[in-house]
């Protein structure tokens, strides 16, 4: 249905794209915002480099990881090891501040509208930055549960406590055994509510939210609405981009705008009505909030 299209020299038919971007948010009479793994990215949250190499240090050693996120797929030996890989992991992408205060700028700009957030991240950024989390759809999990690996029930677990004592007690790359966790009604080991494969949990909070989603783009049609998407790659496009472009497509009075490194383009079915800005997201928000 879509023609995907470059788009810098399109966003010019009226005015910068910059302020065209902080007219429609001014304007809008609400904000759909779709948030991928370029938003944290840009807040600092690289799974490579520095942050990587001070925390993994040990298993870039022994496996020759290159970057955090594949080290996750390893097929550890034991469940010790296992754990004290992903307790590490947890932690800093989970439990730790993002280096930038890019997801409190972003809510800076949104605040006192009509918002809400469809993400496919997991790492909780936009409530520890003071998102309203009614106002929240994580799609695909979230580093701070756990659940049946079986999975025996839908249900999921907080993990903060028990992470944190893995982190401070883990030794010679393994955590205590009697840290290792199990389900409460099968025993089976749990594992991450993360959407990976066909076990993944949607539990009951899960479900909530989706019904809030759904509310909001029903209670918004035909309305003039900005649907704002950072940082949303090709891995998924079928949960934020896919619809955002349609939603628009169907909507005369919507604007799709998308802020993306590398990555900002859209359809040519809905380009005159899309705003798109090739350029780090964390600087774009933060031109955005100079200019208020």
């Amino acid at each position: 249905m879509f023609l995907r299209t470059a788009t810098t020299k399109s966003t010019k038919i009226c005015c910068d794209p910059l302020q065209r971007l902080k007219q429609e948010i001014r304007t809008a009479d609400a904000i759909l915002i779709g948030a991928g793994a370029g938003l944290s990215t840009s807040a600092g949250f690289t799974y490579t480099g520095k942050r990587f190499t001070d925390t993994f240090a040990d298993f870039i050693s022994k496996y020759g990881f290159r970057d955090m996120y594949s080290g996750g797929f390893y097929p550890f030996e034991t469940l010790e090891e296992h754990w004290a890989y992903w307790s590490r992991y947890i932690y800093i992408n989970r439990y730790q501040d993002a280096p930038k205060d890019t997801y409190a700028d972003l809510l800076a700009l949104v605040q006192g509208k009509d918002y809400f957030v469809l993400t496919t991240n997991v790492d909780h950024c936009f409530q520890k930055a003071g998102f309203d989390k009614h106002r929240l759809f994580y799609t695909q999990g979230d580093y701070g549960l756990w659940q049946c690996s079986g999975p025996c029930h839908d249900k999921t677990y907080d993990n903060e406590a028990v992470i944190r004592k893995m982190v401070a007690e883990q030794k010679d790359m393994r955590v205590p055994s009697e840290l290792v966790p199990r389900c409460p009604v099968c025993g089976a080991p749990m594992s991450m509510n993360l959407r990976a494969d066909s076990t993944f949990v949607e539990d009951e909070g899960w479900h909530q939210a989706a019904a809030r989603y759904q509310d909001f783009v029903r209670r918004h049609e035909g309305m003039r609405v900005l649907y704002l998407e950072l940082g949303v790659g090709m891995n998924t496009p079928g949960i934020i981009k896919y619809p955002f472009w349609k939603m628009v497509y169907q909507n005369p009075k919507a604007t799709y705008a998308c802020v993306n490194l590398s990555e900002a383009y859209c359809p040519a079915e809905i380009r005159k009505r899309s705003i798109c800005i090739d350029e780090d997201i964390d600087k774009v928000l933060k031109k955005l909030r100079s200019a208020e």
